[in-house]
């Protein structure tokens, strides 16, 4: 339940949303984080189809709770 006082918070936080179900929906957040096992691939086949670009995974997730926080979409 959202409090009236978790909107003020969020207002003193200066995010642009307030509403967290318009910012990310529960189900999909719990249906990736919840899953009992490693997802597993293999990228043999796209390299051979010509991609072959890289980007480090933890620097993906940096990079984008970086931009999310001057976004003021998240709390700093």
């Amino acid at each position: 339940m959202y409090h009236i006082y978790d909107r003020k918070f969020d207002l003193l936080r200066n995010l642009v949303e307030t509403d967290l179900n318009r910012v990310a929906s529960p189900w999909h957040t719990d249906l990736d984080l919840g899953r009992p096992i490693e997802v597993m691939t293999d990228m043999s086949k796209s390299r051979k189809l010509g991609f072959t670009a890289y980007q480090d995974t933890r620097d993906s997730f940096f990079e984008l709770f970086d931009t999310l926080k001057a976004k003021h979409i998240i709390p700093a």
